[in-house]
């Protein structure tokens, strides 16, 4: 993989610095429950289909009391995509050399009340550059308070940088996390953005914003929840949820896709399936 630029690099250490401080959080939330619970990292490594390197990245998978299974994931990969697949991509029908860092993280939790939440955000070049990525929440038990504090945190994000973003990006993501086959969404929501450049300066800046809303956003629901007494019928209602998350995922994510038309590592491609599901 050629050696990364400025842009590249910047993107690539945010996207590192944000993992170190969501884990961080989440394990203070662990410690909280009494769970000594820590992430367990294992770095790989990628072969371009040339022959040569094509980058890598770090998984990050922690099994606790609060979290039942939560991944954290960071890559930088590059090189050159295979046949097709470079069509589908923004830039990359005449050229099929690419770059792409990002984070990728979902959660699924022990407790049915506390809500299932996904967030990724990347940098990617082709003959383009851009960023993309969004957050949603994926409550079994919806509140109206969580879902109010989740958006509220990600609308304020959105307003500092463009007041149209907000209303674009939730409408992006109700479109985008949608279950065709159920004719249902997968949770309430968030935002979700791609092919944001406008300049870099300026989408990076929105990018760590998201990041950084996230943060704000859900520790506090976790911790709001987790203690909530649930039955037996809460839990098998989670789990059910469960296999509509792990049919979006393994139907329609473009992340997965992406991820395995690519050659990424599969354990980490595909850390966003539960622990636990059923299909009744």
């Amino acid at each position: 993989m050629p050696p990364l630029d400025d842009q590249q690099t910047a993107a690539r250490t945010w996207f590192e610095t944000l993992r170190d401080r969501i884990c961080a959080a989440f394990e203070a939330i662990e410690r909280e429950a009494g769970s000594d619970a820590t992430f367990d990292y294992t770095a790989w490594d990628r072969t371009d289909p040339s022959g040569g390197p094509g980058g890598g990245g770090v998984r990050g998978v922690m099994k606790g009391r609060v979290f039942e299974k939560v991944g954290v994931n960071v890559s930088t990969v590059g090189g050159t995509f295979e046949g097709d697949f470079a069509r589908s991509i923004h830039g990359a029908g005449d050229d099929p050399r690419f770059f792409a860092t990002g984070i990728s993280l979902v959660a699924h939790m022990t407790n049915p009340h506390v809500p299932a939440v996904h967030m990724n955000t990347r940098f990617l070049a082709t003959t383009k550059r851009w960023f993309g990525g969004g957050a949603d929440l994926n409550p079994p038990i919806p509140y109206d308070e969580d879902t109010a504090g989740f958006h509220g945190m990600f609308k304020a994000a959105c307003d500092a940088h463009d007041g149209e973003y907000y209303a674009r990006f939730k409408a992006w993501a109700d479109d985008y996390f949608w279950i065709p086959h159920r004719q249902v969404h997968r949770g309430v929501g968030g935002i979700f953005y791609d092919h944001l450049e406008n300049d870099f300066d300026r989408d990076f800046a929105f990018t760590r914003a998201v990041g950084e809303a996230f943060l704000a956003a859900y520790p506090p629901i976790v911790r709001r929840r987790m203690d909530t007494p649930f039955t037996d019928a809460d839990r098998a209602r989670q789990l059910a949820w469960r296999g509509r998350y792990a049919e979006f995922n393994l139907v329609y994510d473009r992340g997965t896709l992406f991820g395995l038309k690519t050659g990424g590592n599969i354990d980490a491609i595909l850390m966003s399936l539960p622990p636990l599901a059923t299909w009744e």
